[in-house]
């Protein structure tokens, strides 16, 4: 059991405890909150408080945190996670192509091995890695995850804010010019809830910029800087500007799919490549690499001839 203290604002006055709690206090829920003051966990002068407490502003409030309930899951049979950063905040790893990042019916995930191979973690009362991005399932490379609370709403803000530079490296069919931006609205495709598409009207925007690493024969090796995190975005926009990623089954062309240096990759060509952030337990930007895997580099082989 930790206890924390919280310090409540002049400007607070009036406003409930359970509702000032979970705005105030980083990974507290509404409904933990709660659950929390129910149990007797939240205190003012020592005493215990009701959720519907109004507060006057100035005063410190006492909130015993419970250890981190441990998974309900067995723990995951799976590949050890390469990890590219480790400290008292964050935890940055080099995820495999295959994995899905959080627990998806039965299958082991980014998430399960994690938690079981590089603790502690204690976010929102669980003793699992906080996600604050996404990687697909086939996608490989540099996946962030946060150790705390504090962390977890460090990192998020990091996002929002966009103090987060993402690279990647695709295998794209085509010729595309040897830089280039696309930008333009973004939203789920409604012929098709399983895509995305920027050819509707969508208050919603993507953005990326790419530059051409190597042209190799009728497939290009771009490195592509993600300005927005949308959802399949870096397929959605290449393939949508003619240059679909190799392998890709959702947005890819047939000749994409069948290329033979998708067939030797056999996943969509999506590497997570660099990722630097602010550091949340020291000072200054955390900067990583993962390296192309043994599968994307036998893929560039094969290109290179």
């Amino acid at each position: 059991m930790a206890q924390q203290m919280v310090s409540v604002p002049r400007e607070a006055a009036g406003e409930r405890l359970d509702r000032f709690l979970s705005k105030h206090v980083p990974g507290l829920s509404l409904e933990r909150a709660r659950a929390l003051i129910d149990a007797g966990a939240v205190r003012i002068r020592g005493k215990k408080c009701q959720p519907t407490r109004k507060l006057w502003g100035g005063e410190d409030i006492e909130l015993d945190r419970p250890e981190p309930r441990q998974p309900a899951r067995p723990a995951p049979t799976g590949p050890a996670l390469p990890v590219l950063h480790d400290d008292a905040a964050l935890v940055i790893v080099d995820k495999p192509a295959g994995l899905v990042v959080e627990p998806e019916g039965r299958a082991a995930s980014v998430v399960d091995l994690l938690a079981a191979q590089r603790p502690p973690f204690d976010v929102e009362g669980r003793a699992l890695p906080g996600v604050v991005h996404r990687l697909d399932r086939e996608t490989s490379g540099c996946l962030a995850f946060a150790r705390t609370d504090v962390a977890a709403a460090a990192l998020l803000r990091a996002f929002q804010e966009k103090r987060v530079d993402k690279r990647y490296r695709t295998l794209v069919l085509g010729t595309p010019p040897a830089r280039g931006r696309l930008e333009g609205p973004y939203s789920r495709d409604p012929k098709d809830p399983r895509r995305f598409t920027t050819r509707v009207p969508s208050a919603r925007r993507a953005a990326l910029s790419f530059e051409v690493l190597e042209q190799l024969g009728d497939v290009a090796l771009l490195e592509v800087d993600l300005d927005t995190g949308r959802t399949h975005q870096i397929r959605v926009q290449l393939s949508e500007a003619g240059f679909p990623v190799l392998g890709d089954s959702l947005y890819g062309s047939e000749p994409a799919r069948a290329h033979p240096a998708a067939r030797t990759l056999g996943r969509q060509a999506l590497h997570a490549a660099r990722l630097e952030l602010p550091g949340i337990a020291s000072e200054g930007l955390v900067r990583v690499e993962a390296p192309l895997p043994e599968d994307f580099q036998r893929a560039l082989t094969l290109l290179r001839g």
